[in-house]
This record gives C-alpha cells, sequence and structure tokens, in this order.
C-alpha cells in the first residue's frame, strides 16, 4: 500500500510508473529521526571537503543548496561531489540552477524543478538537452515560492501551508506533492493549494563567517537559507573563513544559522566561484559568457569546458 496519496493528475502528466521515489522528501518520520541523532553539543566540526562530501553525501541523496542562483552559492563544495562521483542524485532548489554541472557528469539524474537557467543569458542548454535526451526525469514542478514555503513548513515543525502559490497555472498539473482544496473557513468557492513541508537529505550552505562549531554568518539577504538549514537531514557549511564565535555572536548585522543544525564546518575562501559574494567579490562574467557560449552549444562543448 502506497505511503503517500499524490495527486494523481500530476503523477500521469509526468508518467512516473513508481511513486515511492517522491517519498523522502515528504516523509517526516525520517526527517525527524536524523535530527534527533544530530549531535547537539557544541564540538568542533572542521574537516575538509573531502571530509565533508564523503562523510555527509551519500548516493541517491535529496540535494538542495543556498544562496540564489548563482549568488553565494557552494559552487567549489559541488565540485568536489563531482570529483567523488555520487550517482543518482536528486535536486531541489530556489532556484534550481546549479544542477547542470551535475548533469554533465550524470550524478543528477532527478528533478525537482523550479527555475533553471543563466538569467539574462537565456535558458540552460544543458538541461535542455539532458531532459529532451531522457537523461534527467523531472518528479515535481514548482513555483520558487513554493519551495521556499515548503522549507519553511519543515523549519517550523508542521505537515505543511495552505496557500495561493501556483494557483492558477499549470504548475499543480506537474506537481505530484501539491493538492488543491477549499478553504475550509470559506462558504463561497475559495481554493487554496496545500504545500508540504519538505525535507532535503543534505545542504550545503556558503555563508561569509563560521565558527568551529557550525554557528553560520550571512551577510546580504539569506533567502531561504535559515528555513533549508532546519529541513536538511544534513547540513554542510562552508565559509570564506573561519572565525572565533564571539565575532558571530555579537555581530548584528546578517543573519545567523544556529550551530546545532551544521554537520560539517570547511573554511573555503571564494568557495562561491565562479559566482558571486555578496560583499567580497563579484562573477566572473566572461567565464560565464564562455560557458554559456561554448559549452551550451553541444555535450561534448559542454564536457570539456567543465573538464
Amino acid at each position: 500500500m502506497a505511503k503517500y496519496l499524490y495527486n494523481q493528475e500530476a503523477v500521469e502528466n509526468l508518467r512516473l510508473s513508481d511513486t515511492s521515489i517522491l517519498d523522502r522528501l515528504v516523509d517526516f518520520e525520517s526527517a525527524r529521526e536524523a535530527h534527533l541523532k544530530k549531535e547537539h553539543a557544541k564540538k568542533d566540526k572542521r574537516m575538509t571537503i573531502g571530509e565533508a562530501v564523503a562523510t555527509y553525501v551519500q548516493d541517491g541523496d535529496i540535494l538542495t543548496d543556498g544562496g540564489f542562483s548563482y549568488v553565494r552559492t557552494a559552487h567549489q563544495a559541488f565540485y568536489e561531489i563531482i570529483r567523488q562521483g555520487k550517482k543518482n542524485l536528486q535536486m531541489i532548489g530556489a532556484p534550481n540552477t546549479n544542477q547542470s554541472f551535475f548533469i554533465t557528469y550524470g550524478l543528477v539524474t532527478h528533478s525537482h524543478s523550479s527555475y533553471t537557467g543563466a538569467e539574462m543569458r537565456g535558458i540552460d542548454k544543458v538541461y535542455d538537452r539532458a531532459l529532451k535526451a531522457g537523461k534527467i526525469t523531472i518528479l515535481s514542478e514548482w513555483s520558487h515560492g513554493g519551495v521556499a514555503q515548503g522549507l519553511k513548513a519543515a523549519q517550523l515543525g508542521v505537515p505543511g501551508f495552505f496557500s495561493k502559490q501556483m494557483l492558477g497555472s499549470d504548475l499543480v498539473r506537474y506537481n505530484p506533492y501539491l493538492k488543491v482544496a477549499q478553504h475550509p473557513l470559506k462558504a463561497d468557492k475559495d481554493p487554496v493549494v496545500f504545500v508540504p513541508a519538505l525535507y532535503p537529505d543534505v545542504a550545503i550552505i556558503h555563508c561569509h563567517m563560521a565558527d568551529k562549531y557550525g554557528n553560520a554568518y550571512i551577510y546580504g539577504p539569506a533567502v531561504n537559507d535559515l528555513a533549508t538549514a532546519a529541513a536538511a537531514r544534513k547540513l554542510i557549511i562552508t565559509a570564506e573563513e573561519i572565525v572565533p564565535e564571539n565575532d558571530i555572536r555579537y555581530n548584528r548585522q546578517g543573519q545567523i544559522i544556529p550551530f546545532f543544525y551544521a554537520d560539517a564546518v570547511v573554511e573555503m575562501p571564494f568557495g562561491a566561484l565562479p559566482g558571486s559574494m555578496p560583499g567580497c567579490y563579484y562573477w566572473p562574467r566572461q567565464w560565464w559568457e564562455k560557458c554559456m557560449r561554448f559549452g551550451g552549444a553541444s555535450a561534448e562543448n559542454n564536457l570539456a569546458f567543465c573538464n
């Protein structure tokens, strides 16, 4: 017997023959068990990125990242996942722009899709080719706000939210996790969408500073990172620099991810390159132009460029 009652129209539209692959993203029981098993004492969690990926990223995991698009994203940590050859990964994000690097090497096979593209540089041709060739399967379609609400629900410990997100679009017809219902307090017709809590297996979030315990400081917008840190079963923090705890404790200018969410802390200067890091460095525009124009021309070009 199936554990969850999914949106059957979406299951049929996405041509999913086995819905059990959907279960883990919304499995509260296993997420709660993982959180209860975490080490909540203050201890030194510093390690290399190789050690962090080998320990906390497993084949088949649902992976998510922090930041937004190519801003404050843990690109250098992603490259370590590629070097270690992790397989059969799923990705979810708001947006989900960085999965193409994994698709290039055949590591991501399933996507919980929101936006995948290069913004002003157009669509992501790597993702487009892989999707048309059947090398990647979409498991669910989301808006940015829908993913954000799912992660926020997980952070708050609630089953989900009733929302107006994605109503009036075809996203509901291509997302097995969403259910349209009548607003329970309204007498007149007033549809709402139930957005369930989302629990990725592992999140990798790049921050400006962190201490050895895992308290992590973000200068500027945190986007969904506080909710993501709480929702994920495992959390790897990468930081531009490791600083004394008091540097973070008495800093009133940014957002702080508390230590008890973190499983690993990695000092990684320029860890967001080839993306940008607010207040630290800008993304190399010429690199991205070459990536999109040369790498986007063919699968062979893209692999040669990434290598």
